[in-house]
């Protein structure tokens, strides 16, 4: 037994060992087909099939986003629901979601949700941050290929009955330097395709990265602009970040360089871009993500980067293929039913990440908490008294709520779910089998 507070663990499991796979536990406490489920954004059929397969069957699907007041009317009653980019999950649809358990961001980022109201709920947060990773990564590729061959410019002319058949100014990539601005999961396999492209790879990141092939780190900024034939940014949208690449950081990139953001559109100060562009200082840029962008297709689209025939830009979708849509679909839901059928947290943003497996002979409860000392000890001292054994426990907190698993003797389950409730600090509390 191991006992300690904060972000420590208590873990405690009897000496008797038995296997338990999850596809064994068939048997929970509220049927699935009871679970009411809202799918919004054209989510993939592949969750679809994966919840009905887990014998989730009441799924309400819905094409596009809702606004606010349509998401508050739209979430009474719903356990779950799975959105993309283009829905707001703000606290009143939080306030609003009276038997909201768990929200699914089938989609890359969750800044589009508000984390703290969800926190503070109790309500898990998943999304599937590597599931389009190899999508983007070949989208980048392909624009570099574009914008160094200069094929926006000899297309707009050719539309124009134009025949611009030259040489001058396009390129191979191989020799070239592609500079990597955020070396995660995304800019380590560009990286990767890169390099078997032929080039030479730079890359700078906040944190220590370890390379792939032969890519290089470079801690200045600056310095990697400066070495850069091409620069591609994978970096998230925070203070940190915000115009990164601004009128001082353009001016560092090597003259006739290439720009390519299919990060976040707040990061690239976009008037700097344009003034750049036509200077010539940058020859080419890929815009995928923007500042503003439309609510649903079909909207007006507005950019000052518009009229420009060396700029591609695309209405965010770097990560938009069949193969990631897919993917993204059988990861996120695959997350929400471990979670929804044995409580397993690892991947929520919101919820403390626990796994316990399951032991047989028991029955589970799940116990959500505001981060005050003594709970725990409250738990494990009202079951005491009344001489009910935990077979296996797992706590584990964050700044705002602890969570807990706990399997108790099948004829006691029942009587431990009622000497729980009313613990002080319980946000929320389940029997999930």
């Amino acid at each position: 037994m191991a006992l300690a507070i904060g972000h420590f663990v208590f873990h405690r499991i009897s000496a008797r060992k038995v296997q338990c796979s999850f596809n064994t536990m068939t048997s929970t406490s509220y049927p699935r087909n009871k679970i009411k489920i809202l799918l919004l954004e054209n989510i993939s059929d592949a969750a679809v099939r994966e919840f009905e397969a887990a014998g989730y069957t009441q799924i309400e699907r819905i094409g596009g986003a809702l606004n606010e007041e349509q998401l508050i009317k739209a979430v009474k009653g719903v356990h779950m629901i799975g959105i993309r980019s283009k829905t707001k999950i703000t606290k009143k649809v939080l306030d609003a979601g009276d038997k909201l358990i768990a929200i699914g961001a089938f989609c890359i980022g969750v800044n589009q949700i508000d984390l703290a109201a969800a926190t503070e709920k109790g309500v898990a947060v998943f999304n599937a941050p590597h599931a389009n990773t190899r999508s983007v990564a070949e989208m980048i590729i392909g624009l570099a290929v574009m914008l160094i061959r200069r094929i926006p410019d000899k297309n707009a002319a050719a539309h124009r009955g134009q025949w611009n058949k030259e040489a001058k100014g396009s390129y191979e990539l191989r020799g070239k330097t592609l500079g990597i601005i955020g070396y995660g999961n995304i800019g380590s396999q560009v990286s990767i395709l890169a390099e078997a492209m032929g080039m030479h790879v730079l890359y700078h990141d906040i944190a220590i990265k370890l390379p792939h092939g032969n890519a290089k780190p470079v801690r200045d900024l600056k310095e990697m602009l400066k070495r850069s034939d091409i620069v591609t940014l994978h970096v998230p949208s925070d203070a940190s970040t915000r115009n990164m690449i601004n009128a001082e950081t353009l001016k560092a990139m090597k003259k006739g360089s290439i720009l390519i953001n299919y990060s976040r559109g707040d990061v690239v100060d976009l008037s700097a871009l344009k003034k750049s562009l036509l200077s010539g200082k940058i020859s080419g840029a890929a815009i995928d993500v923007f500042p503003e962008e439309p609510e649903k297709n079909g909207d007006h689209f507005d950019c000052i980067l518009r009229d420009l025939s060396n700029v591609i830009l695309t209405p965010h979708i770097g990560g938009s293929t069949e193969e990631a849509q897919a993917n993204i679909g059988l990861d996120v839901t695959t997350k929400l039913i471990r979670y929804m059928d044995f409580g397993t947290s690892e991947g929520s943003h919101t919820v403390p990440p626990v796994n316990l497996t399951p032991q047989a002979g028991t029955h589970r409860i799940l116990h959500i908490h505001r981060n005050v000392p003594g709970v725990l000890g409250q738990i494990n001292s009202r079951l005491s008294k009344h001489s009910i054994n935990i077979t296996g426990q797992y706590l584990k907190t964050n700044e705002s709520i602890g969570y807990v698993i706990l399997d108790i003797d099948t004829n006691k389950s029942k009587e431990a779910f009622t000497l729980l409730k009313d613990i002080k600090g319980t946000i929320r509390e389940r029997l999930v089998y």
